[in-house]
């Protein structure tokens, strides 16, 4: 992620003036700005070299840093860039949009649309919006598509901390990258650094810390309360229960080693771990899970594609605003990117959407996006196929939730 004191260049060695002395141009709205994170993994002086002559330096922001992270934001915002692509990864992204949100609100602008070039470790928007690759061909013609035809949708994002993301949560993920950031610290000065970054990292991080600690340590006792409009629990085949769920009410007590929240299909690496995530522009996927080691392992092929089911074990709710507790105090991530330990957290849904380039989606956004249902109503009935339960018979009485048009990308 970009990390505290941010340096900006312009691809050429020389840096942009403060954000204070700059002046909004009425000809640059369709310009597009750049920012990536020059500690990514991806991010080599063959794609900082490739993006520079592309986007001619002065619109290539190549970060160290979060320090002056604020001060890029209101450049971006003043300079009034229709488009600002972000590259080094979703927390690169959830970083970046944050900054750019409360600028554009301080200044009383509208929000450019956002990008995402696949320069990360994880991934997860690039599953999403059909980024193409990390390599300087890729970038090169991700940037020539969205010059000439990428289209853009509208989507949500989870706020939590202050913080605008597109998933976070508690439990074992945010383990994972507790253990994975660790790892890459104390590898980072040896030899083995390679060993520490990437997949590789995930790998030593995983086997040697993560795993032993859910195979030692019991689930936490968790408690979710309904902070916000009613919110549906959906059960199998996508099946959402008719009863809505009040605020103030609990939605859900007992243990559980991952309790996330998010509004796109995916994590990192094309796990599909919140299937339901783009059903309601109104409501974020909530999904409480309490596998075993041995379960998951057992079930791993069906769990990664989203379409694993145990209603004793996986719980999904379409949520507005949530207040989440875990006894003892875990581990928790946002974007993809460990945050802190804490025993309570509040997360929403923004209150503003964004709109994402998308290669998957028409030209120039010809097609509108549909206004959200009302908030006091249940999900309206799907006119599709039904989904079955995997034997052939029809599911429950209720609404099916037909799969996502992300799961096929």
């Amino acid at each position: 992620m970009l990390q505290a004191g941010m340096s900006r260049n312009s691809g050429t060695g020389g840096s942009s003036p403060p954000a204070r002395s700059v002046v909004p141009s009425p000809e640059l709205p369709g310009r597009i700005a750049v920012v990536v994170n020059g500690n990514a993994k991806n991010v080599t002086a063959e794609v900082i070299s490739t993006l520079d002559q592309i986007l001619l330096g002065g619109d290539l922001f190549v970060s160290r840093s979060l320090r002056e992270a604020d001060e890029i934001a209101q450049v971006l915002v003043s300079r009034g860039y229709g488009t600002v692509l972000t590259g080094g990864g979703d927390g690169t992204f959830s970083v970046m949009v944050t900054k750019v949100y409360a600028e554009a609100e301080r200044q009383g602008s509208p929000l450019p649309r956002f990008g995402f070039l696949k320069l990360g470790t994880g991934n997860a928007l690039a599953h999403v919006v059909g980024a193409s690759g990390s390599g300087g061909g890729d970038l090169a013609a991700d940037i020539r598509r969205l010059r000439r035809d990428a289209g853009s949708r509208e989507i949500g994002l989870v706020q939590v901390d202050g913080v605008l993301a597109p998933f976070c949560g508690f439990g074992v993920d945010a383990v994972v990258l507790q253990d994975y950031e660790a790892i890459k610290r104390l590898l980072s000065r040896t030899p083995l650094a390679r060993l520490g970054r990437g997949a590789a990292g995930y790998t030593v991080s995983s086997l040697t810390r993560s795993l032993p600690r859910y195979l030692v340590h019991p689930p936490a006792h968790c408690r979710v309360i309904n902070r916000g409009q009613p919110c549906f629990r959906v059960g199998p085949n996508g099946a959402v229960a008719s009863a809505s769920i009040g605020p103030g009410e609990v939605l859900f007590e007992g243990p559980a080693r991952l309790v996330g929240v998010a509004t796109i299909p995916y994590y990192g690496y094309g796990f599909r771990a919140f299937p339901f995530a783009e059903e309601r522009p109104d409501r974020m996927h909530l999904r409480i899970a309490n596998l075993s080691a041995a379960s998951f392992v057992a079930h791993f092929a069906s769990i990664w594609r989203g379409e694993y089911q145990n209603p004793q074990r996986i719980s999904d709710f379409l949520v507005q605003a949530v207040e989440l507790h875990m006894d003892p105090p875990t581990p928790f991530q946002v974007g993809g990117d460990f945050h802190r330990e804490a025993s309570e957290m509040r997360v929403e849904l923004a209150a503003r959407r964004i709109r994402l380039v998308d290669f998957y989606a028409p030209p120039s956004g010809l097609t509108p996006s549909a206004p959200p249902p009302p908030p006091s109503e249940p999900p309206p009935p799907r006119a599709l196929k039904p989904a079955t339960n995997g034997a052939g018979a029809p599911p429950p009485n209720g609404t099916t939730i037909p799969p996502s048009r992300s799961k096929s990308r």
